[in-house]
């Protein structure tokens, strides 16, 4: 029975001390904020700050978090007009990339027309076999091409101002037996302009994929 009281009021007295302590709160009505503060471990190192300024902590906090993007070693886009390429300039300015991106002059060519022929043979002897042989199969519209050029000892079909003209004849000539001719643009040469990003990440090639879009005729691809 002693034990028992001894035990008793050695726990009561525990629970006083501990409620003296504030170890259990304060059962007062009128308890305030500020007390509350004042009964916490380093009280002076507690600051309130607003709830625009926690969630802009919590978001500088979770970018630091995010991995790193990718690099992108080097894409280059387009083979643009002067009036394109001046489009693209004023789209890629919010991007503001500086030196990682560098504009080029491309040698290129318009297209004024579109040739349907047969490659160069190599020598005259040769292309005169092959007109013979275009003759026997009934096609009598051609032309041995004899001057210094890269088409040089071919054979011309037929020139058309569209590809689809072209792409007629070709189909007729097959029909015939003619399985050698090909079709290819001419027209004078011009200069065009390339763009190259270096050293871009992952976030900023989404960015010029999506301008990109507003030029479906320009090709991307790798550069060095």
């Amino acid at each position: 029975m002693l034990k028992f009281i001894f035990w008793s009021l050695l726990c009561i007295n525990g629970a006083l001390l501990a409620y003296g302590q504030g170890y259990l709160g304060t059962f007062k009505g009128n308890e305030r904020e500020p007390a509350r503060i004042k009964n916490q471990l380093n009280p002076d190192k507690l600051a309130l700050v607003t709830a625009d300024k926690a969630n802009a902590a919590a978001l500088t906090a979770l970018d630091a978090a995010k991995p790193a993007a990718a690099p992108v070693a080097c894409v280059e886009i387009g083979s643009f007009s002067a009036a394109e390429a001046r489009r693209f300039e004023v789209k890629l300015e919010e991007l503001a990339l500086g030196e990682r991106q560098t504009r080029q002059n491309v040698a290129s060519q318009d297209l004024t027309s579109h040739i349907v022929y047969i490659p160069p043979l190599g020598s005259k002897d040769a292309a005169d076999k092959k007109a013979a042989e275009l003759k026997n199969l009934g096609v009598t519209n051609y032309f041995i091409m004899s001057d210094n050029s890269p088409m040089k000892w071919g054979i011309s079909l037929g020139v058309f101002k569209s590809e689809a003209a072209a792409q007629t004849l070709l189909a007729a000539l097959n029909k015939q037996g003619v399985h050698s001719a090909r079709i290819t643009g001419r027209g004078a040469p011009t200069n065009k302009l390339a763009y190259q990003f270096r050293n871009i990440d992952t976030g900023i090639k989404a960015q010029l994929d999506e301008i990109k879009l507003s030029f479906p005729m320009q090709e991307e691809r790798d550069c060095k």
